[in-house]
């Protein structure tokens, strides 16, 4: 019984809701499509049935009932409305990139090079792993690909070499590895805009609440700066706060370079896709100079890395991990933007700001980066948590700060996703990968989690008080 009532919470809590009395100042279908949204929010979290469907379920509840717009064509026109949205092609088309890193195989030489030279100690392993991530996050949109598709099948082998299992001495080295590789990777996932999947949310949802555009170059500016000492610095802490008990690793680099000799000279694909991988980027950073759109890049290189095989076209149309995404975050941002059409988001400003109202700007930032950060406890998907509150703390921002300081809240907002992955076990994609191994316990990772989370949101508060 409690794994059905489990199963339809979602649609119960919606229609739970919708029986209640709009309150005052919303619209009764301003009320209905907010019971709707919520109702989609739980079905992200608790996942009873796939989250792609959930959105579709969601915006196509909201278009039958006509609640965003009675007239059916318009409904239609609004429900679809993701599916043309480029932030959403552009995800799409970096999750191809990421398949061809994989398919070439130059992200495991990348992280099999790094091990070489680095990896003759565990501190130094700790690096090489690190790098590895930073390598490849700008060209790979999800970190599960990156951390635990890419990384993982490499480092897991690495601890087994010293004879550290989940079951025997995990903290000699296998534990310090499996929280450096999950550190490292949450500081790239905030590092790069194209890192992180709900990174590119993020800025559409912030750009349909607020007509703030934030472009890969001006991410870049402030959050590689910010994010770097913070990169440089997490190995290091690892080692000193949880630190493991086997110190150096000479068999390590050994291993790296029999690897190494087994994939043979670096080929031609994977000298043609570095070499995409790098187009793409130019285009990204400089495209406004250029006159490329980046979503428009992004297909380019694509469609390049077909013709000349580095994927090809029965891999693009077979994707599901990319497919599900783009149906997954098309329905999502257009039950965003139904927020706004139907007054759900000016209702929720108006309220936010009768408790907030009166307080000096500076201190409502600070608040509005403390509470989106912490309430990531309540969330197991940074799409979910994005999708939620995105939204509502942007227009907070746009009724209590003056409007030369929207921008930079809203970087720093988006820029505290990939941060906030670090603090539970499921905060993130690769977190129950890593978490799965076995090398650290629940309660240590908890523990772990509130130090560097505790950490990051530290960094990301200075970020506040720097920038805003």
């Amino acid at each position: 019984m409690g794994k059905y009532i489990l199963k339809f919470s979602p649609v119960i809590v919606a229609i739970i809701m919708a029986l209640f009395p709009s309150p005052a100042g919303l619209s009764p279908e301003g009320w209905y499509f907010l019971s709707i949204f919520i109702g989609v929010i739980i079905g992200l979290i608790i996942e009873p049935i796939p989250a792609a469907l959930v959105g579709l379920l969601g915006v196509s509840i909201v278009a039958a009932l006509g609640l965003v717009d009675p007239n059916p064509t318009a409904s239609r026109n609004w429900a679809l409305s993701g599916f043309s949205n480029g932030v959403i092609w552009l995800i799409f088309s970096a999750f191809m990139f990421a398949l061809g890193y994989q398919k070439t195989g130059l992200g495991k030489r990348i992280s099999l090079v790094l091990i070489k030279y680095l990896g003759k100690s565990t501190l130094g392993l700790g690096y090489a792993i690190a790098f590895s991530d930073a390598i490849l996050a700008p060209f790979m949109p999800s970190n599960t690909a990156r951390s635990a598709g890419t990384i993982y099948p490499i480092v897991s082998n690495i601890p087994l070499m010293f004879n550290s299992t989940p079951d025997h001495e995990p903290r000699k080295i296998g534990s310090y590895l499996t929280w450096v590789a999950i550190a490292a990777t949450c500081v790239t996932s905030s590092m790069f805009l194209t890192a992180l999947a709900p990174n590119l949310l993020a800025i559409d949802l912030i750009a349909q609440t607020t007509n703030v555009q934030i472009s890969w170059g001006q991410w870049a500016k402030v959050m590689i700066p910010a994010m770097l000492p913070l990169f440089i610095l997490t190995p290091w802490l690892a080692y000193v706060i949880y630190p493991p008990t086997q110190k150096t690793s000479p068999e390590a680099p050994l291993w790296a370079k029999k690897e190494l000799e087994k994939l043979g000279a670096i080929t031609r694909k994977e000298l043609m896709m570095l070499g995409y991988a790098v187009l793409a980027l130019i285009f990204w950073i400089f495209g406004k100079e250029l006159g490329v759109n980046s979503t428009v890049a992004a297909i380019l290189v694509l469609s390049l890395m077909v013709l000349s095989d580095i994927i090809t076209w029965e891999d693009v149309i077979s994707n599901k991990s990319a497919w599900n995404v783009l149906i997954w975050f098309a329905t999502l941002v257009a039950m965003a933007s139904g927020l706004s059409k139907t007054g759900v988001l000016s209702w929720i400003g108006n309220l936010s700001s009768s408790y907030l109202q009166g307080l000096p700007p500076f201190t409502v930032a600070l608040f509005l980066v403390l509470m989106f950060f912490m309430l990531h406890y309540f969330f197991a998907s940074t799409t979910a948590h994005t999708t939620a509150l995105m939204p509502l703390f942007m227009v907070t921002a746009t009724v209590l700060l003056p409007a030369e300081m929207i921008p930079q809240i809203a970087l720093m907002l988006a820029g505290s996703l990939g941060l906030m992955g670090i603090i539970t076990p499921y905060a993130t994609g690769p977190s129950p990968i890593w978490y799965g191994s076995g090398f650290i316990s629940q309660a240590r990772w908890w523990f772990l989690g509130a130090i560097f989370g505790a950490l990051y949101l530290a960094s990301m508060l200075i970020l506040t008080a720097l920038y805003v």
